[in-house]
């Protein structure tokens, strides 16, 4: 592990190996070139992060790329976050522009500058798809919760990744199928590695909720900031809490109408009554 710029940098142990497989096989220049591309695409995640006042830990280095990990970024409103996903995809486009200036002033030429640039198109593409981790997962999931409840943005989202890491993975098995159809190894590996990765994100989604609720007065100032519209949740005084919550919107600020049987509106809560009750009384099984 390194650090650059207060960054832990850490390196997976496969990717070392890789680099030194590459090395025996003579591709080392090529396999260089994408560590290069995908370090400078997370380092455009972390310059809008940090643009944002997102706090960075560390990068991590993969054998099929990067991921740059970050505090929670939930807080946050959509379209921060938004572009901090787009960040990443961005800073490929400008590598892609700059290589064609030099291309057209006739100063980079040939098969190197091809595959620079079709290395950009690759991962900027491939990052673009909506599955989670993926910087196309991460938009996919900010939009989701404008529209929808949080809680339902994350298992939504985070069941649509799962369906796409089985397909990329059925992708790779495919032509097995076919005569003479040889295994589509890098393309397995990498939907393994997104299944697994969201499997754990699945299962930990009520943790991702709690952090959520718990940041949920860092967003305060900007609902009074811009003077938002409260949204109004109906609910009944026998609802459990979580119940409730779960209906909270990213986007939005809460008032809470308890009514009674009889459809009278007995009490208007305020969503940090709500939250501090829910965590008094701890998350119901």
């Amino acid at each position: 592990m390194i650090r650059w710029g207060g960054i832990a940098i850490s390196f997976h142990p496969f990717f070392v190996l890789v680099m030194l497989a590459s090395v025996i096989t003579g591709h080392f220049l090529e396999l260089l070139t994408l560590f290069a591309i995908v370090f400078i695409h997370e380092w455009g995640h972390i310059a809008a992060a940090k643009w944002f006042g997102v706090q960075v830990n560390s990068v991590q280095m993969l054998p099929f790329g990067g991921v740059a990990v970050m505090e929670d970024t939930a807080y946050l409103n959509a379209g921060r976050e938004m572009a901090i996903a787009l960040a990443g995809p961005l800073q490929n486009g400008l590598l892609i522009g700059c290589a064609w200036l030099l291309h057209a002033a006739g100063l980079w030429d040939g098969p190197f500058y091809e595959y620079f640039v079709q290395g950009n198109i690759l991962i900027a593409l491939f990052n673009l798809l909506p599955v989670l981790p993926l910087d196309g997962g991460k938009i996919f999931q900010s939009i989701c919760s404008i529209a929808f409840p949080y809680h339902l943005a994350l298992v939504w989202s985070l069941r649509i990744s799962l369906l796409f890491s089985l397909l990329l993975i059925g992708y790779a098995l495919f032509p097995l199928l076919l005569p003479g159809g040889t295994l589509q190894l890098n393309l397995l590996m990498i939907g393994l590695f997104l299944l697994y990765s969201n499997y754990v994100d699945y299962r930990n989604i009520p943790y991702r909720f709690l952090r959520f609720l718990m940041n949920r007065e860092r967003s305060l100032p900007r609902h009074l900031l811009h003077g938002s519209l409260a949204q109004p949740i109906v609910a009944d005084k026998e609802q459990p809490l979580e119940h409730i919550l779960r209906l909270f919107k990213r986007e939005k600020y809460h008032f809470i109408y308890v009514m009674n049987r009889q459809g009278q509106i007995i009490a208007v809560v305020p969503e940090q009554k709500v939250i501090y009750s829910f965590f008094k009384r701890g998350p119901v099984a």
